[in-house]
């Protein structure tokens, strides 16, 4: 069994698109409207296959996003290597995404960063 995809509501779904397409390497399908709902979404897929869906409505309520809550706390992407994980840390605080922790080795052995990507949502940035 496997994870077939997560998905995401958001607001800005272009913006959510191009987050995760420039910093994350996704391909973006062209994308569906619902045009009875004025629901939309794209399926983004990144290279080992998984599949993020970012989703929109109308009237979506955006309530604010605290650390410790329950639910679904952040996506975790592996970059591959230490130096992978610090240059793109360091890409997205240049790029003005909050970063809230590391990179750094935790205390079970991760070599992790934590980043506040797009709308307050945490991306965890790992080997």
């Amino acid at each position: 069994m496997k994870i077939e995809h997560i998905a995401l509501y958001v607001t800005d779904l272009e913006g959510a698109r191009d987050f995760f397409t420039k910093y994350f390497q996704a391909v973006s399908n062209d994308g569906y409207h619902n045009e009875n709902t004025d629901f939309r979404s794209y399926f983004l897929t990144f290279e080992d296959g998984a599949r993020l869906e970012i989703m929109q409505k109308p009237q979506m309520q955006d309530i604010e996003k605290s650390a410790a809550r329950t639910g679904y706390i952040h996506i975790a992407f592996s970059v591959g290597s230490k130096e992978r994980v610090d240059e793109l840390t360091q890409t997205l605080g240049n790029d003005g995404y909050a970063v809230i922790s590391g990179p750094r080795t935790t205390g079970d052995g991760y070599y992790e960063s934590c980043v506040v990507g797009i709308e307050g949502n945490q991306i965890e940035i790992t080997v």
